[in-house]
């Protein structure tokens, strides 16, 4: 379904001519998340479905290489898709269309604007000079979230040193087996409730690479949209950092990261800038990629600047201003990434591809608010509680600041946040502020609770011992985040 989706790579294409005449795609649709109605999937599930036909060459005549397309049925019910296919039967009944790719190597480029290919990309790994940001990576990746990830640190220590001992023991049992010939995946112990493997941790079993806890492994990490979390940081039991460890290198290490999605993100798309370690699906339908201001090595020291001397020039070039220096570039591109028509104009080729950045003609006004929004999500922790939120106890309950599972209203403006106290006087516009497919606030609803894992049993608490308000007060102020959002993203300048 990749061909649908306009993933093709050059290789692929390559090899089509060589050895297929002709590749036919029926496009039957059914993609929910792409807005085709529920009940237009053939096997009732979420994504889309196609039917592909490949024609090899004859003989020794030369492969034509061509692409042909039908999507007619796209965003019909699975009943008329049914009937479509009885009736016709034959790809010779049907009108096809011949896709040529553009030169991106993209088939289906509807919707695309070929000026997006005119601004400055924000990262490539095609170029080492041409791009914005000279390195960027993808958020931590553990496979194993609910031992790797805790709000509560003494917890976190305690599933990782049990998980830790329980993988150390397997790789002590297999350095001893006696059958040498022995499957690994069929040697170690699977207790869904001791350990999850996967193949990069089966893979450190096998090379006799013990793991080891350690306090200086757990990092502050921003799990989800305004939701941070203790991390145990390791290669070993992470099943990839990526370039993380040249990001965070050190607890103490400074830096800022703005987080997009990923290519051929599903959701909307969205950015939000970060000074915590990035998971690597902040928003959960979308990987992300990362683009630090700083960079170091491994072990904290040579801090350089992340931004290219290539970009500098670029944009001091452009706007004839030497005073232009890489903090203002970073903000102004965070600000980019936020304005509405930015993101409606180019909707299509940020699903296709790393945001690529105009040059606005109001550089310093982007730069001014992109600061703002910047110091907005970074310290959200320290903003203003919303004033006109009201605390409606409930009579002769006991004060009580713990949460189980918060809930909202139908409405959305009362938040029920549990049987001692309810939020009410939530503004409409707080929803707004979207990140994927929730809105900030929700992010947080839905991330703030106690939550067992189905599969180790594992229990996530999210209410604080040392300061029993923490959540409340956290609603307030990722209201008065996100209404201040909206605000700035409203105020922004013409990017064009």
């Amino acid at each position: 379904h990749s061909f649908i989706d306009g993933m093709a790579f050059d290789g692929m294409r390559k090899h089509l001519a060589e050895e297929f005449d002709t590749l036919y795609i029926l496009d039957l649709g059914g993609n929910i998340r792409k807005g085709h109605p529920g009940d237009s999937n053939v096997f009732g599930i979420r994504v889309g479905v196609s039917i592909n036909i490949f024609v090899k060459k004859e003989g020794l005549r030369e492969a034509r290489g061509r692409v042909l397309y039908h999507g007619e049925m796209a965003t019909q019910s699975k009943a008329r898709t049914f009937d479509f296919l009885a009736e016709n039967a034959h790809v010779g009944n049907l009108t096809w269309q011949e896709l040529q790719p553009n030169a991106r190597h993209v088939w289906l480029t509807d919707g695309l604007r070929d000026d997006f290919e005119t601004f400055l990309p924000m990262g490539s790994k095609q170029t080492h000079v041409s791009k914005i940001f000279g390195m960027h990576s993808s958020g931590v990746q553990t496979s194993r979230d609910p031992w790797a990830y805790h709000f509560n640190r003494d917890v976190l220590r305690e599933n990782m040193t049990s998980t830790i001992d329980f993988y150390n023991t397997q790789v002590f049992r297999w350095e001893r087996r006696t059958d040498r010939e022995a499957n690994v995946i069929d040697f170690v112990e699977s207790d869904l409730t001791k350990i999850k493997w996967d193949r990069e941790l089966r893979q450190h079993l096998q090379r006799g690479r013990t793991a080891e806890y350690a306090e200086h492994k757990v990092r502050e990490a921003l799990y989800r949209p305004f939701t941070k979390s203790n991390l145990f940081f390791d290669r070993v039991m992470n099943n990839c950092v990526y370039r993380m460890p040249s990001i965070f290198p050190t607890p103490n290490a400074e830096n800022q990261v703005i987080c997009v999605p990923s290519i051929g993100g599903r959701a909307d798309f969205w950015c939000l800038l970060t000074n915590a370690i990035p998971t690597g699906a902040i928003v959960t339908l979308d990987a992300n990629q990362c683009f630090p201001f700083y960079v170091y090595d491994e072990d904290g020291t040579n801090r350089r600047e992340n931004i290219t001397d290539w970009a500098l020039e670029e944009f001091r070039a452009h706007y004839q201003d030497a005073s232009i220096g890489k903090w203002e570039i970073f903000h102004y591109i965070y600000a980019v990434l936020h304005h509405p028509d930015y993101r409606e104009t180019y909707q299509v080729n940020l699903k296709r591809d790393l945001p690529h950045i105009p040059f606005a003609p109001d550089f310093w006004g982007f730069v001014t608010k992109g600061k703002q929004l910047a110091t907005l999500h970074v310290d959200y922790e320290d903003a203003p509680k919303y004033e006109n939120l009201r605390w409606l106890e409930t009579p002769d309950v006991p004060v009580n600041w713990r949460v189980e599972k918060m809930k909202f209203s139908t409405d959305k403006t009362r938040l029920i946040y549990n049987e001692f106290l309810t939020l009410e006087g939530i503004p409409a516009q707080a929803f707004a502020y979207r990140l994927g497919n929730r809105s900030a606030l929700e992010w947080v609803v839905n991330q703030y609770r106690v939550k067992t894992d189905n599969r180790s049993g594992i229990v996530n608490d999210a209410n604080r011992v040392d300061d029993a308000q923490y959540i409340v007060k956290l609603i307030g102020r990722v209201i008065t985040v996100s209404l201040e959002t909206v605000r700035l993203v409203e105020s922004l300048p013409a990017f064009q």
